[in-house]
C-alpha cells in the first residue's frame, strides 16, 4: 500500500532551499561568489564597451540638426572658393532648409599686449556651431547679437596665453587680411573689440579663431566651407548626389556616426564575448555543485518521498534553491560590477583633473542591460539545477536507500 501524496507548500520550498547555506555554507558561498564574478566581468566589460560609444559619438556630434547637415567644400587643391552666388543656388536645392556659409582668412589677433599672426580667422553665422556638431570645450559658441569669439587653444599658446576660464570675458582685437581679385591681400581692421566666449581645448584644433559674420562691415568675398541642413535622412542623400556633380568634396556628420556606431559595437562584443566566457565558467561550477548536491542528498530524497512528497515537490526544491543561488550570484555581480565600475570612473576622472583635464564617465552601464543580466543570473541558475531536479524527481524511495 503507497503513502499518500502530500504537496509541500512554496513557503517551505524555500525553508528547504536555504538550508544549504546552513549545512554547506562554504560550498554555497564560493559558488555564490563564482557566479557573481562572472556577472561582474560582464557587466564591467560591456560597460566600458557603452561608455567608448558614448565618448566617441558624443564627440561626433552635440546637436540633432548636426545629423542631417552636410559639409561643402571645394578640394584643397583646386584653389577654388564658394561664391556667394553658389551659395544661394545651393540653399534653392530640394531638401535644403537651412545653410551657413563660413568664410576662411589670416589675421591679426591682439590680445591686452600680446599679438600674433593667426592663420585662420573663420567668419560664420552663430548657426555653424549647432549644424557642425561641435562646442567649445569652455564657454559657449557665439551668440546671436554679441560680439563674440571662439578661439583654439593653438591660438592662445601663441599669443603666450593660458586656454582656461579665467581667459572667457577677455577683449580681443581682430584685424583681417582679405585677399583682392587681383591677388593683393588688404589689411582690414575691426574697429570694436570682441570678447571670448569659448575656448577649444582639443588637440586636433589649429590655431585658429571664429568671428560672427555681423561683425564686417561687407560681405566676405567668398566662402570656404558652407554647411547645409537637409530636411531628412533621404534629402541628406539626395543633397549629397547634386553637390557631388557640383565639383564640392563633402563631409557629413552622419557618417561618421554610423562608422563609429560600428566600431564601437564591435568592441562591445569582443568584450562581452570575454565576460561571457567567465560567466560560462562559472555556470558550469555552478552546475557542478548542483549535482554534487544531489547526489549527497538522494537518503534525504529518499525520506520525502517516502513520507509523501510528490515528484513535483522535489525537483521543485531544487529549481528553487538552484533559482536563489542564481539570485545572490547576479545581485552580487551587479553590485561588483558597478563597484568596479564607479571606482574607475573615479580613479581615472581624478588623474584627469590632476593633469589639467575634464572628467568623464568611461563605464556606462544602461538600466535595460544591467535588468537583462540580472534576469540571465536567475535563469542560469534554474538550468543548472535543471538535470539534478530531474534526476531527483524520478529517483524512488527504494532506488535512494539502495545508493546509500
Amino acid at each position: 500500500m503507497s503513502l499518500p501524496r502530500h504537496s509541500v507548500a512554496f513557503i517551505d520550498l524555500v525553508r528547504l532551499s536555504l538550508r544549504i547555506f546552513r549545512t554547506k555554507p562554504t560550498r554555497t558561498f564560493l559558488t555564490i561568489l563564482g557566479m557573481s564574478i562572472g556577472i561582474g566581468t560582464v557587466v564591467f566589460l560591456v560597460s566600458l564597451g557603452y561608455g567608448l560609444q558614448y565618448i566617441l559619438i558624443g564627440k561626433l556630434t552635440t546637436s540633432q540638426d548636426s545629423l542631417t547637415t552636410l559639409s561643402a567644400s571645394y578640394p584643397a587643391e583646386s584653389s577654388l572658393n564658394i561664391s556667394t552666388s553658389t551659395v544661394a543656388k545651393i540653399a534653392g536645392f530640394p531638401g535644403a532648409v537651412e545653410t551657413s556659409a563660413v568664410a576662411e582668412f589670416s589675421g591679426i589677433l591682439t590680445i591686452g599686449d600680446s599679438s600674433g599672426l593667426v592663420p585662420i580667422v573663420r567668419v560664420a553665422e552663430e548657426s555653424v556651431f549647432r549644424l557642425s556638431g561641435i562646442t567649445p570645450d569652455i564657454g559657449t559658441p557665439l551668440r546671436a547679437g554679441k560680439d563674440d569669439v571662439v578661439i583654439s587653444a593653438q591660438a592662445l599658446t601663441l599669443l603666450n596665453q593660458k586656454a582656461d576660464s579665467n581667459m572667457l570675458g577677455k577683449a580681443v582685437r581682430v584685424e583681417l587680411y582679405l585677399p583682392n581679385p587681383d591677388g593683393t591681400v588688404t589689411s582690414v581692421a575691426i574697429e570694436r573689440p570682441f570678447t571670448v566666449a569659448g575656448i577649444m581645448s582639443g588637440a586636433q584644433e589649429p590655431p585658429l579663431v571664429i568671428i560672427p559674420t555681423g561683425s564686417l562691415s561687407v560681405p566676405a568675398p567668398s566662402y570656404k566651407e558652407v554647411f547645409i541642413r537637409a530636411e531628412d535622412s533621404q534629402a541628406l542623400v539626395t543633397l549629397r548626389d547634386l553637390l557631388t556633380q557640383q565639383g564640392f568634396i563633402i563631409s557629413a556628420n552622419i557618417d561618421l556616426v554610423m562608422q563609429a556606431e560600428k566600431i564601437t559595437n564591435i568592441i562591445t562584443i569582443v568584450l562581452a564575448v570575454f565576460g561571457i566566457t567567465a560567466l560560462i565558467v562559472s555556470a558550469i561550477g555552478m552546475f557542478n555543485t548542483m549535482l554534487i548536491g544531489f547526489i549527497e542528498r538522494t537518503y534525504e530524497i529518499g525520506i520525502m518521498k517516502a513520507v509523501g512528497a510528490t515528484n513535483a515537490n522535489v525537483r521543485d526544491l531544487f529549481f528553487v534553491e538552484s533559482g536563489v543561488i542564481g539570485l545572490l550570484g547576479g545581485t552580487g555581480g551587479l553590485t561588483i560590477g558597478i563597484a568596479l565600475s564607479m571606482i574607475t570612473n573615479a580613479v581615472l576622472n581624478f588623474i584627469s583633473v590632476q593633469m589639467g583635464g575634464k572628467t568623464f564617465n568611461l563605464f556606462i552601464l544602461p538600466f535595460w542591460f544591467g535588468t537583462f543580466v540580472f534576469l540571465i543570473s536567475i535563469v542560469i541558475g534554474i538550468i543548472a539545477g535543471l538535470l539534478p531536479a530531474f534526476r531527483a524527481s524520478r529517483l524512488s524511495p527504494r532506488e535512494a536507500f539502495t545508493k546509500q
